[in-house]
């Protein structure tokens, strides 16, 4: 995955990395809560070695108490000093026990003992660094040789006595959210990284090219209100919508369709990916350009174009294909370039129908009568009606829809085409989200552009 890729999944899944993030804050808040806090107390002992006067005695003294205070420090830790301590201060404890909150270091370079008591109470830490600061001076008195007139060879003093502290050692708030913050974001991103490693669902381009290498002829953004109104020509015919269905319509003029066959199919993999709408805005979109186009509904399951239209749809072309009236007596124009053959009665054999020597006539004559003949038909993966279409018409566009379809549904309606040798031309893209700034960059570019006395609609 390069950069691009792991940009694209925290735009996608931000939401859940926040949240997580958050969760995590909340979770060091609490447990930051249910720590008991706990106070340090520091005192500190230097250590010295009676010697001669010479210079040499006195760096011989000083380098023996540099190697004696690592010993000393550990004896801070030890019975020797801690029972004393438990006696005197009247504690329930041992001193396995009391050593655990005991720390005992020497700084580099230096005679000194630095001792570090951690309890509870703030009172309780500062007797205790005392008291076993004492301690340890008697018995660094007790362990160390007498010189030759019996006196201390080391001496221990207390340079440094131990105060109340006034602040908590944990828990260290500020630290632990800011941890639990880390640890949250670092989470989230990981489960942003796992789920789209994981999630098949297709919302864009390089989903697709997961899949196949079929080029994408067409891109059509994210409407809300596309069930509601599906017609992107009857309304703002210079809306981004419409301009990509204008793109579409011009890679399709540059695809390779057999002249005598410029029949189109227009499917997709499962119903809901905009399959019918991608349909009648490709008919208008051709016919705009001044093309002679028909639209055909052979959706002859769930057909949906006479409702989008408002057109008669008791008579078309299933009524044709049995036989009971020819093209020119059912097709029903919507405006000067684009005729509409509705679906007919729903019948009981929509696939031997779409499949019989009348449905090739019947596309055998649109296309010598029309520059295109654009047929909308079911969901791929559903029913077999598109892959029998697929093998007599001049090609077929595949409609995606983002976020509705998973990658093996789409490569199984792709192979289902190629099975039967269905032509496919390429790939509509539909129903693409826009992000952020990209969009409305692109909004503004668009708008730039548009003449000023652009008509606000088209006919029909």
């Amino acid at each position: 995955m390069e950069l691009a890729d792991y940009l694209a999944i925290l735009r996608k899944r931000w939401v859940s990395i926040v949240v997580i993030a958050v969760l995590g804050v909340a979770v060091a808040a609490g447990v930051s809560l249910l720590m008991t806090p706990t106070y340090t107390a520091s005192t500190s002992l230097f250590l010295t070695v009676q010697s001669g006067n010479t210079a040499g005695e006195l760096q011989q003294g000083s380098n023996y108490a540099e190697n004696q205070v690592k010993s000393f420090a550990q004896v801070a830790t030890k019975p020797v000093v801690l029972d004393p301590v438990i006696a005197r201060l009247g504690l329930a404890t041992t001193s396995t026990e009391l050593a655990k909150d005991i720390t005992a270091s020497v700084p580099t370079g230096t005679a000194i003992i630095e001792i570090d008591v951690v309890n509870t109470s703030p009172e309780l830490a500062a007797r205790l660094a005392n008291e076993i600061g004492a301690q340890l001076i008697v018995a660094v008195g007790d362990l160390s040789p007498s010189a030759a007139d019996k006196s201390q060879s080391v001496k221990a003093t207390t340079v440094e006595p131990a105060l109340v502290p006034t602040t908590k050692t944990s828990p260290r708030v500020s630290l632990n959210l800011a941890l639990g913050l880390l640890l949250g974001l670092l989470l989230g991103f990981a489960q942003a990284v796992l789920r789209d490693r994981l999630d098949t669902t297709i919302t864009g381009e390089v989903d697709v090219a997961d899949v196949t290498n079929r080029s994408v002829v067409g891109v059509i953004s994210f409407d809300p209100n596309a069930s509601e109104h599906p017609l992107v020509f009857s309304g703002d015919s210079h809306s981004p919508r419409a301009e990509a269905y204008r793109r579409l319509r011009t890679n399709l003029q540059f695809l390779s369709i057999q002249a005598n066959n410029r029949s189109v199919v227009i499917t997709s993999s499962i119903p809901g990916e905009g399959k019918t709408t991608s349909a009648v805005n490709l008919a208008f979109a051709l016919a705009d350009a001044g093309d002679r186009v028909l639209l055909i509904d052979a959706d002859l399951r769930r057909p949906k174009i006479a409702d989008y239209l408002r057109l008669e749809g008791a008579a078309g072309l299933t009524t044709i294909l049995i036989g009971r009236a020819t093209l020119p007596d059912l097709v029903q124009p919507v405006s000067t370039h684009l005729d509409v053959l509705t679906a007919g009665e729903v019948p009981p054999n929509p696939a031997e129908l779409l499949g019989s020597d009348e449905m090739k006539a019947l596309l055998a004559q649109a296309s010598r009568d029309y520059s295109y003949v654009i047929l909308d038909c079911p969901p791929t993966l559903a029913v077999t009606d598109s892959a029998v279409l697929a093998q007599v018409t001049g090609g077929t566009l595949v409609v995606v829809g983002s976020e509705s379809v998973h990658k093996p549904e789409l490569a199984a309606s792709l192979e289902a085409l190629e099975s039967v040798d269905g032509r496919i031309l390429g790939m509509v893209l539909n129903k693409v989200r826009a992000e952020g700034k990209s969009a409305y960059g692109y909004h503004q570019y668009h708008s730039q552009y548009l003449p000023r006395n652009a008509d606000a609609g088209v006919e029909g």
